[in-house]
């Protein structure tokens, strides 16, 4: 079976999001679907996957809420299960940037479609920021652009404030996975008096699926937040697999490092971690492996965020 997936979000006003979610986790269950879809007063967001009939059908689903009929999902496959199981989460934001008075209905910087976006970035009075966190930057980005090193987009505003200086003068190209933490982004610099700004409309999942790779500045693999880990030009899977201690990918031969130690540790994250820690991760791996006798799937933590 091949599994469809779609990333998803769409900013809009939802007076009462708990009364939206038995509604979704039941329409999930009966369509067969899996991933994450999270909640808040101000939208929805998520990942899921399952049957193209099912996708479709929670797709339906969705643009029939409030204010969510210009939903746009960004579609691909893969071969196997990327999710566990499904939750459908209330959330006080579906994209955490602690900021309360930025509002992307109230307005972003201009969408770029990916056909134009090399042009944009190529220009010299313009610098492009990626938005994402470390982990996620370290593995893909584009060519040239500024890497803000945050671990979170909570703390994307006091790294602008800290460095806005570096970009008097300039235009401001901001690009994400599949263009959430940007809504909130470009508003941001709306309101912090940023005139030019611009957002990769689709993010780097659109660009990825539209522009052909030798045409491409992308460099690198995308950080995805399912069972993939990260896909490349077209969207295909990429040669990542996840450390399910901390997070975050590894390459085929990090995982041959001495460090590794199969969803315990790695090379990044083993001094972290102390060793009462590790011993429960250990007790974690056992049970998953009794699960996997039993033919039983183990709901261990997932690979979530926000796309």
């Amino acid at each position: 079976m091949t599994w469809t997936i779609a990333a998803l979000y769409q900013f809009a006003r939802f007076e009462s999001p708990a009364a939206l979610q038995g509604p979704l986790k039941d329409l999930g269950r009966a369509q067969g679907i899996f991933g994450t879809l999270l909640l808040a007063r101000e939208g929805i967001n998520g990942t899921i996957a399952g049957p193209k009939a099912g996708v479709a059908a929670m797709i339906d689903h969705i643009r029939a809420l409030p204010g969510c009929a210009a939903l746009a999902p960004k579609y691909s496959t893969a071969a196997a299960q990327p999710f566990n199981r499904f939750k459908v989460r209330l959330k006080a934001e579906i994209v955490t940037m602690g900021q309360p008075d930025v509002d992307p209905l109230a307005g972003t910087g201009q969408y770029v479609p990916p056909a134009d976006w090399n042009e944009l970035i190529s220009q010299p009075d313009v610098v492009v920021i990626d938005t994402r966190n470390d982990y996620e930057v370290e593995i893909g980005t584009f060519e040239g652009a500024v890497d803000p090193h945050t671990a979170s987009f909570r703390e994307f505003p006091a790294w602008w404030a800290a460095n806005k200086d570096r970009f008097h003068n300039k235009r401001v190209a901001m690009f994400c996975t599949g263009g959430i933490r940007c809504e909130k982004s470009t508003n941001f610099l709306r309101g912090q008096g940023v005139e030019d700004v611009y957002h990769l409309q689709g993010g780097i999942l659109k660009y990825l699926e539209e522009v052909p790779a030798e045409q491409s500045l992308w460099q690198g693999e995308c950080f995805v937040f399912d069972g993939r880990v990260s896909v490349g030009h077209g969207l295909i899977e990429g040669p990542h697999d996840l450390c399910h201690a901390c997070r975050r990918p590894l390459l085929p031969e990090d995982t041959q490092r001495p460090e590794y130690e199969a969803g315990v540790s790695c090379h990044r994250c083993l001094h972290e971690t102390t060793p009462e820690r590790r011993e429960g991760f250990r007790e974690r791996q056992k049970q998953m492996a009794l699960a996997r006798a039993r033919g039983e799937v183990h709901l261990g933590p997932q690979n979530e965020g926000e796309i």
